[in-house]
């Protein structure tokens, strides 16, 4: 299985490096990660609901252009589905099953996603009501990737 993340902004963060390198080198037993950011749009403080707007539609531009067609897309998203550890493990046991082979998982920036990453999404992922780093998100979702396969194949881990 072929995973990519693509968020938006640079990891400047060295504890946020560190712990996704070692959950990217232990999901290399399992599928192959591709981590792919795009830069985010410099925008200043106080921005209108337009200007929102357009930041989110240039970074989703970036995001889509990294998006092959055949991709099964998974935004994360604040008013998406959550999901326990267990369900999260089926659901890519399913996509596997039915040969969607190649899975993208979308972090956005600090203002979210555009309407246009949100519409070629396939699956809209909640892991909190609450709003966490877009940063820390990447760590989050290696992990419970990992945790996922882990699950899948009986492994222990997820107690």
């Amino acid at each position: 299985m072929n995973i990519s993340i693509i968020s938006v902004g640079k990891l400047k963060e060295k504890y946020l490096k560190q712990g996704i390198a070692e959950y990217t080198k232990r999901l290399g037993a399992y599928a192959k990660i591709d981590l792919i950011e795009v830069a985010d749009e410099k925008a200043p403080e106080n921005l209108s609901e337009a200007d929102m707007v357009l930041v989110k539609q240039k970074e989703g531009e970036r995001i889509l252009a990294k998006i092959a067609p055949d991709t099964h897309v998974i935004t994360l998203e604040i008013k998406g589905k959550q999901l326990t550890s267990e369900q999260l493990a089926k659901e890519i046991d399913q996509l596997a099953t039915y040969g969607k082979s190649k899975i993208a998982f979308i972090i956005g920036g600090s203002l979210g996603l555009s309407e246009e990453v949100m519409a070629r999404s396939n699956y809209a992922l909640s892991f909190s009501k609450m709003t966490l780093p877009h940063q820390l998100m990447r760590l989050v979702l290696l992990e419970q990737v990992y945790r996922a396969f882990r699950i899948n194949r009986g492994e222990p881990y997820h107690k």
